[in-house]
């Protein structure tokens, strides 16, 4: 594996519809396997995941059943913010022991973030501009419908914002406060859209401080903004001024990011044991950022030129796979373009005609001239 440019340099359309289908790919095809942390369990259940499937009822990691029903973080399931409030009808997964994040979800289908990237996308399309005030109704009107998606789990940071919600704080102070889990790489999967709208005006800049106005709707929190500020410029550049070798650039996210990262990721193509030496060995393969991002920018770097390899890595690397393949779809996609992304898997997302159309009208309001 090396990390010199694709042999025919994709159009920016093309990288745009590549970091949009990206991003849904790498969520979709880890959904099964999601925060599943030994690896024996994984190949137990699922061996090599290379394509969709669905998740199993019983999920031998899953501590759901620790989680607050009443907001962020662990508790009791005494409150009813899910229940009532978002996710109707499906507190009952929330108690059972083992019971699977998604449980009952089809293979080729979105988790929640996901579809909430999904929600943005559209509110960016249909208003031609990011309007914060359009995209928050949008968002609590999915989130309180009852059967709007077929999810089954919410992060902290919904169930934070709901409870405030619920509290009658204003909509666009509804965030919540930095806990122990806030600062998580899920709070990235949402930016991708914005950053690609707003970055197709030539000011990477704007599009940096978009994806955090949009951060900050749903999180408050400075560690978590260090790492969306680095994702978001690096998918802006990746999109509207690539370099001829994608592994400088990666580099050049790393200060202050630790763990020796810049130079691992110049010896990345060497590396022949991506999952476990370095996702789930140097970094842990949990949701925080500070170990979640720098092992999305390895992976990068180790299968720069071959999407297909790089999400399978990925996925069975297990933890947060889901929210980690989002943002490593959205940045392969982005620098490769759409046609390295394996027809299959475009083919195979449950969605994948309404998601097409979505793509090709949000090109035709930022990119008209493709």
């Amino acid at each position: 594996m090396t990390s010199s440019s694709p042999a025919k340099p994709p159009s920016t359309a093309d990288r745009v519809r590549g970091a949009l289908w990206g991003m849904m790919i790498g969520d979709a095809l880890s959904m099964p396997v999601h925060w599943y942390y030994r690896l024996s369990d994984l190949q137990r259940d699922f061996g090599m995941i290379r394509d969709y499937q669905a998740p199993k009822s019983l999920h031998p990691s899953s501590i759901m059943s620790l989680a607050s029903t009443a907001r962020a973080g662990r508790g009791t399931q005494a409150g009813d913010v899910v229940g009532e409030i978002i996710l109707k009808g499906k507190k009952h997964h929330w108690g059972p022991a083992h019971r699977h994040y998604h449980q009952g979800m089809q293979a080729g289908e979105n988790t929640l973030n996901a579809l909430c990237a999904r929600l943005l996308m559209r509110s960016l399309s249909r208003v031609r501009g990011h309007d914060t005030v359009d995209f928050l109704a949008e968002y609590v009107q999915f989130m309180t419908t009852e059967g709007s998606h077929n999810d089954t789990y919410a992060e902290s940071y919904h169930r934070d914002f709901f409870a405030n919600w619920a509290h009658g704080v204003p909509v666009d102070q509804c965030a919540g406060a930095t806990g122990h889990d806030t600062a998580s790489i899920g709070g990235l999967v949402g930016l991708a859209p914005v950053v690609l709208a707003i970055a197709a005006d030539g000011d990477v800049q704007q599009a940096v401080d978009a994806g955090l106005r949009q951060l900050r709707l749903t999180h408050k929190s400075q560690p978590l903004e260090i790492f969306a500020a680095a994702y978001s410029r690096l998918l802006a550049q990746l999109v509207y001024s690539p370099p001829e070798s994608l592994g400088p650039l990666l580099q050049a996210q790393t200060p202050g990011l630790g763990k020796g990262l810049g130079a691992l990721l110049g010896q990345a193509p060497n590396h022949q044991d991506a999952a476990t030496r370095v996702v789930g060995g140097l970094y842990s393969p949990a949701c925080y950022i500070e170990d979640s991002f720098p092992s999305v920018l390895y992976l990068a770097a180790r299968y720069a030129n071959d999407f297909e390899a790089a999400l399978i890595a990925n996925t069975n690397a297990g933890g947060d796979n889901c929210h980690r393949g989002s943002i490593l779809g959205a940045l392969l996609g982005a620098w490769l373009g759409l046609d390295a992304i394996p027809s299959r898997w475009r083919q195979g997302l449950l969605d994948s005609p309404a998601l097409g159309q979505e793509v090709e009208v949000f090109i035709d309001r930022f990119l008209p001239a493709s």
